[in-house]
């Protein structure tokens, strides 16, 4: 059996990724309220999705406020849908 992609078996940066993979792209605070995490590990996970190239992070201002968006790239999609398909291995679907 394939090994399941330590990067994407995180509970948060899995749940980043599903949400991700259904939109084109989500703000910061969309992605925190899904997920149900704090500002801070949200940071985190992101910085360590973007550091993969499984995403892009781009960050701008609205006004005066800082709006952070993210989507998925073609390499984050594609190790997705790998580590989908490891899973399904495991569970014989």
């Amino acid at each position: 059996m394939k090994e399941l992609n330590p990067l994407l078996h995180s509970q948060l940066r899995l749940a980043i990724m599903s949400i991700l993979m259904n939109v084109e792209e989500a703000d910061f605070v969309y992605l925190k309220e899904k997920t149900e995490a704090t500002s801070g590990n949200i940071s985190v996970q992101l910085d360590k999705l973007a550091s993969a190239e499984y995403i892009v992070v781009n960050k701008s201002f609205v006004g005066k406020k800082p709006r952070t968006t993210c989507r998925i790239t073609d390499i984050g999609k594609e190790a997705f849908e790998e580590y989908i398909n490891s899973l399904r291995s495991y569970l014989h679907l």
